[in-house]
């Protein structure tokens, strides 16, 4: 019989993908989300429209599942994370979401399940160096999360692994770091850095100006989405439970990420540093665990995940534009 897979926020960006490259191995898939994808069809077996801060709604996206893949989350970019307006809604909403669902992977005997942290996690402090961030696994304590989204994600660590302590269940853990690529969110407010940059150098004439929030000199590292995947399927077949980082070593500024993405657009631009919501200084994968354990880690540049995304947000710029003539 064909393995059954559940991946809640199936609509997302990443349980999007995901829910593709489950069915290309074969697998009879479930999909839940708020909302169904909005920039192609999902292949899902079965998409279930539905809201898992309600338990009634777990218990029937749940039943007869083998294994779950749990990304469903209240998130975005730094303009929805870091201005405090969105607090409660991150806390409330995911941890809800986190409550039912491993309660009801537990009450229906589910083989094993995953579920996405983010680096948000790791504690402020670590964090203040653009050039030296320290974000090996075994920094998250101290805890100090530079957001209520970074403290919501600690919590349900701890949840996911004391229920693996409590009661058998397979989990494991993963802590992503800024993954990009095409059909991620784009515009409106929640979108990521490079997403956000992709659709600025787009919209903008030769020689004209974009903005960034703060002076630029921030650092990040950028994750293209079909590495990510791997790395959570390779996890999900190891023995190893995590928390584990799921991201790319390849540190950059965010001034320098828009000079990227400018020479890949083939433009010349101007950048102008404002105020604005800008996280921690610095952020960058450790990657010697994920090497360790799974004898594996992210290898794909920076660049040529940019390579492939920047055209899809060219493409849907244009395809906006158009419907606003």
């Amino acid at each position: 019989m064909k393995k059954k897979i559940l991946v809640c926020g199936g609509g997302g960006f990443i349980g999007g993908h995901l829910v593709k490259r489950l069915k290309d191995m074969g697998y009879w898939v479930r999909a839940c989300d708020l909302k169904r994808n909005e920039f192609s069809s999902s292949p899902a077996d079965e998409f279930i429209v539905g809201d898992l801060r309600d338990p009634l709604v777990c218990k029937k996206v749940v039943e007869n599942i083998d294994e779950i893949y749990q990304l469903a989350a209240d998130m975005g970019g730094a303009g929805y994370i870091f201005t405090g307006d969105n607090d409660s809604a991150v806390m409330h909403n995911s941890a809800l979401i986190n409550l039912n669902v491993v309660e009801e992977a537990r009450l229906q005997n589910v083989k094993k399940i995953f579920y996405s942290s983010s680096a948000c996690m790791y504690p402020e402090y670590n964090q203040l160096d653009p050039d030296n961030p320290k974000l090996s696994e075994d920094s998250a304590y101290p805890a100090a999360p530079d957001s209520e989204y970074g403290w919501e994600k600690l919590f349900s660590e701890r949840l996911y692994l004391s229920y693996q302590r409590n009661y058998g269940l397979e989990v494991h853990i993963a802590r992503f770091h800024n993954i990009f690529g095409p059909e991620g969110t784009w515009t409106g407010g929640k979108e990521k850095a490079p997403a956000a940059l992709c659709r600025k150098v787009a919209k903008t004439e030769e020689g004209g100006e974009i903005e960034i929030w703060g002076d630029g000199k921030q650092t990040r590292s950028f994750l293209y989405i079909d590495e990510c995947l791997e790395g959570v399927l390779r996890l999900m077949d190891s023995d190893f439970s995590g928390p584990v980082n799921i991201g790319s070593q390849e540190m950059i500024s965010i001034n320098d990420l828009a000079k990227l993405i400018m020479d890949i657009a083939d433009k010349k631009l101007n950048i102008k540093n404002i105020p604005g919501p800008e996280g921690v200084r610095g952020r960058n994968s450790d990657n010697a665990l994920i090497k360790e354990k799974l004898g594996w880690a992210p290898s794909e540049s920076l660049r040529s995940g940019l390579e492939k995304t920047y055209p899809w947000i060219l493409q849907q710029s244009k395809k906006a534009l158009a419907k606003d003539i």
